[in-house]
């Protein structure tokens, strides 16, 4: 997916303003979720994310992924975009709907092993695909 054709999916999901305002959103959230994932899983997320993402999430990886739950990371995004965490549960959810569609089966399901299971919902998925 085209940088454009994931930011397009991004607001039409998060009924976003504009184009800025699903580039914030999808920045916060890529920044919090790759805080919660292990280096080599951020690095093949990436690859399959479009070119100008790339380096959000790159930036943002831990040595040592942090552990914290759903809620948490609904706060944490709250907190980049300067939203309320149930604004941030839709900002979450428009995003990571949009990486869904835009990784491979086989990484979704790598991606989602490396998470608690309530983390699937966020990704437009009840479970293991």
């Amino acid at each position: 997916m085209r940088y454009d054709e994931f930011l397009a999916e991004v607001r039409e999901l998060g009924e976003y303003e504009d184009q800025r305002e699903a580039e914030q959103v999808t920045t916060a959230v890529l920044t919090v979720l790759s805080s919660r994932l292990p280096g080599p899983a951020v690095e093949k997320l990436v690859a399959q994310l479009p070119e100008e993402l790339k380096e959000v999430p790159l930036q943002a990886r831990q040595p040592e992924p942090e552990s914290f739950g759903v809620e948490e990371f609904h706060e944490r995004v709250a907190e980049l975009t300067g939203g309320r965490p149930l604004t941030a549960e839709q900002d979450a959810g428009a995003v990571l709907t949009t990486v869904a569609e835009t990784v491979s089966g086989g990484e979704l399901n790598q991606l989602l092993s490396q998470l608690p299971s309530g983390y699937a919902v966020m990704f437009g998925k009840p479970e293991l695909s």
